[in-house]
């Protein structure tokens, strides 16, 4: 099984950094991008060459050519390389230029026949291989890839969090969900854990934020894309950052020790822990008393034949929710959240009582 090894062989007194622009466009700006981020925090060298488009006709990458061009930057700047892949001949052109990194995006980590034809080219490879989450918030699927890679005896395996599609609007380009990340490196402990701000925002004024975020929460890495000249970028202009914009969120990102062992932190964890083990307690009291109250409705409507969904009362509580929470610090992403779950619950416990 793939643990950490691989990321302690950098010996970073920081969390590890891959940055370069989102597609290689020429050779003159491979090159001044892989010079600026040179002698800085950054490790890895990324480029797309390959760019998958969601609708024919946008810039797809300018495909094998460019692979010359990072073993040229790596050459000039000693930077390894890391370039996504998509297919078995991605592959096998990677390894013939002998890139040091292959990363399956998220419109690939979808299909699993896809996922495994790439696992089955790297078997046994030393590359490193990294795994984006899919584009939808399916764990499940992602956990499959990452299961796949290991079955293939792949020795450097690491997974990449880059944020989900959504039909509800939010400020993210792509929702992070970071409880989906977090429930993926609680099965997966020892997998190297790097998040993508770049497209989790999709603005490059919310990078540190993110960035931020995902250090609070001990990721082990971060992707950014990095541009010369973000605006002229032929894709993803907007969610690029210059090197020296780079090199100043290093300076202003604070990373978080993983443990204190100060006998007074100890204390005081332990006894903010115990409130919460036992409010949680009292919260699944409070919701089972709930859930019977929607049975008693439940039989009320089966009685009188009514439908167990009641869109307006619905949205009326919905909102009541909403003020209410936000008068008490609460978000209201998370009441959404929450509050659709226990929706969700109610109406399948009212569905219960009808067939009964």
């Amino acid at each position: 099984m793939a643990t950490k090894n691989w990321l302690d062989d950098f010996q970073l007194s920081h969390p590890l950094v891959i940055a370069g622009p989102c597609s290689a466009e020429t050779e003159e700006q491979v090159l001044a991008i892989a010079h600026a981020l040179k002698n800085s925090d950054v490790s890895i060298f990324r480029a797309g060459i390959w760019k998958p488009r969601t609708r024919p006709g946008g810039f797809e990458g300018v495909g094998e050519i460019g692979l010359k061009w990072l073993q040229k930057a790596k050459e000039e700047t000693g930077l390894l390389l890391a370039v996504e892949v998509a297919n078995a001949h991605h592959v096998k052109l990677a390894l013939q230029y002998d890139i040091d990194v292959l990363w399956i995006g998220a419109r690939t980590t979808v299909n699993p026949f896809a996922v495994q034809e790439i696992a089955e080219v790297l078997q046994n490879t030393d590359k490193i291989v990294l795994l984006k989450n899919p584009v939808n918030p399916d764990l499940s699927l992602w956990i499959g890839g990452v299961e796949r890679l290991q079955k293939a005896e792949i020795k450097k395996i690491g997974v990449i969090h880059r944020g989900f599609s959504t039909y509800e609007k939010t400020k993210y380009r792509n929702n992070p969900e970071w409880q989906i990340p977090i429930e993926l490196h609680s099965k997966f402990p020892d997998l190297p854990l790097i998040c993508d701000p770049s497209h989790i925002t999709g603005k490059r004024n919310m990078i540190q934020e993110v960035s931020q975020q995902a250090l609070d929460l001990n990721y082990d890495g971060l992707m950014i894309e990095t541009h010369c000249n973000p605006d002229a970028a032929w894709s993803d202009a907007a969610q690029q950052i210059t090197p020296e914009v780079l090199k100043q969120l290093f300076v202003d990102l604070k990373v978080r020790k993983v443990f204190d062992e100060t006998t007074d932190f100890n204390s005081q964890l332990t006894n903010l822990r115990t409130q919460i083990d036992e409010l949680d307690s009292k919260l699944i009291t409070i919701l089972a008393n709930r859930m019977q109250i929607a049975d008693a409705i439940g039989q009320v409507k089966k009685e009188k034949n009514v439908a167990v969904l009641q869109s307006n009362r619905w949205n009326e509580v919905l909102r009541r929710m909403i003020a209410e929470g936000e008068g008490k610090g609460l978000s209201e992403e998370f009441i959404l959240r929450l509050f659709k779950a226990i929706h969700q619950e109610s109406i399948v416990h009212q569905e219960k009582v009808f067939k009964n």
